[in-house]
């Protein structure tokens, strides 16, 4: 097939689908939300005395806590996009972890990214496999994917780990490092302004700080994955081939498009992705693998890509929402968090008013009823208990999640059993 058979629409086509006739935001608009949300931390920050709220650690911190899950959700979002749910985005970070464990411990960090990878292939492969091939439902294979990779895991690393210094059934030898990158010239004149407590500079200085100093070479890959993704699915005719195999395969078949080679390419691609998740908790977030190590990332990715909307944009900025709140309670403990859930407030009341404005009244006066109530919460207390602590980016999530979800939309064949040849 040609690549005119099936090229993307313009914009401007009132016959174009939904998602393609938004209004697109102007190219100012990111760079004014960074600065307007370094604005309101640094209020925050103020206010509260927390200071560690816009710190480079914390920046720094929630970039690292962030990379993993936003790896995994863009795997779920490679899939999906394709029309195969990916509940086994776990299972494959878990195999992820010990391939980067095995191979980067005889052969060296990079070769622990690549089989990484190549593990996270094999998973989806498996649900590939399951899936298109045989018509599994997605939901029951993902699950069984997910149970039967912990065990896999277990095994190789009892198998293979065992015997070696320091490693054992639990757990692999200690890895070595990836290269670590610092933007020359900058780290000492961004700390002195960090240090000052400028207000909105220093909060500045600081993200600036944390975005630029001591950043893994595995981050930056993350990165350049996000862009290449939205290029090749959003701005080349083989991405559309392949959304369309999630809008309606029945239509992209009558054009031409080989629907099950698609669904199998986006599948194996959502499991290297998972699979380089997982790689990147074992070589860079602890320098070894360890028996449940995602600790539930990839149901966390699965999340995060649902409240972006199925694109890579929001996908990133529901992981960093889940980075930074992670890495405020390991960094700053109860007295950071409960300082965080001010800012929580303020965006539940910014929700309320933008579902109020929309003719949305169940949803605007729900979300103004739990900024009351976190708000008053946060009025009255001094910290957070230690025992919530560990709830607190979950339940950051899923707020944002439940009073945002209402302008989502998933592929309208996702999670759909296809057959070949079945429209006509």
């Amino acid at each position: 097939m040609s690549a005119t058979t099936l090229a993307p629409t313009e914009p401007t086509d009132p016959t174009a689908p939904v998602e393609q006739r938004r209004r697109r935001l102007p190219i100012w608009f990111w760079p004014a939300a960074i600065l307007f949300a370094i604005f309101v931390l640094a209020v925050l920050r103020v206010i509260t005395g927390a200071n560690d709220l816009a710190s480079s650690g914390a920046i720094g911190a929630a970039i690292a806590l962030a990379v993993p899950i936003a790896l995994a959700g863009l795997g779920g979002l490679w899939s999906e996009r394709a029309g195969v749910v990916n509940i086994g985005l776990e299972g494959m970070m878990i195999l992820g972890t010990w391939g980067a464990g095995f191979f980067g411990y005889h052969f060296g960090p990079w070769a622990g990214i690549l089989g990484g990878m190549a593990c996270g292939i094999v998973g989806g492969l498996i649900h590939a496999l399951a899936t298109v091939t045989f018509g599994v439902d997605h939901i029951v294979s993902g699950v069984a994917l997910n149970i039967t990779a912990m065990g896999i895991a277990k095994y190789l690393a009892s198998r293979f780990f065992t015997g070696l210094p320091g490693g054992g059934v639990t757990q692999s030898p200690q890895l070595p490092s990836l290269p670590r990158l610092s933007v020359p010239g900058l780290s000492g004149p961004l700390a002195e302004l960090e240090s000052q407590r400028i207000f909105f500079v220093s909060d500045l200085a600081a993200v600036l700080r944390g975005l630029t100093t001591n950043i893994s070479a595995f981050t930056i890959i993350a990165i350049l994955l996000f862009i290449g993704t939205f290029y090749f699915l959003w701005r080349t005719p083989w991405g559309l081939r392949l959304r369309s195999c999630g809008e309606s395969p029945v239509a992209a078949e009558s054009l031409g498009v080989n629907v099950i080679k698609y669904k199998f390419l986006a599948v194996t691609t959502s499991g290297a992705l998972a699979g380089l998740g997982g790689a990147f908790l074992a070589l860079v977030a602890a320098n070894i693998y360890r028996d449940g190590q995602t600790g539930g990332r990839g149901y966390i990715g699965l999340a995060a890509m649902i409240f972006g909307n199925w694109r890579p944009g929001g996908l990133a900025a529901g992981s960093l929402l889940f980075g930074y709140t992670d890495a405020a309670r390991l960094r700053g403990g109860g007295a950071t968090v409960h300082a965080l859930f001010l800012l929580v407030a303020v965006i539940l009341l910014v929700v309320a008013a933008w579902q109020l404005k929309r003719g949305r009244k169940i949803q605007g006066y729900l979300a103004a009823l739990t900024a009351l109530a976190v708000a008053v919460w946060w009025f009255f207390s001094d910290t957070l208990p230690g025992e919530l602590l560990g709830a607190t980016p979950y339940v950051t999530t899923l707020l944002v999640l439940a009073f945002a979800a209402q302008r989502l939309r998933m592929p309208a064949a996702d999670g759909a059993i296809y057959r070949k040849g079945e429209g006509h």
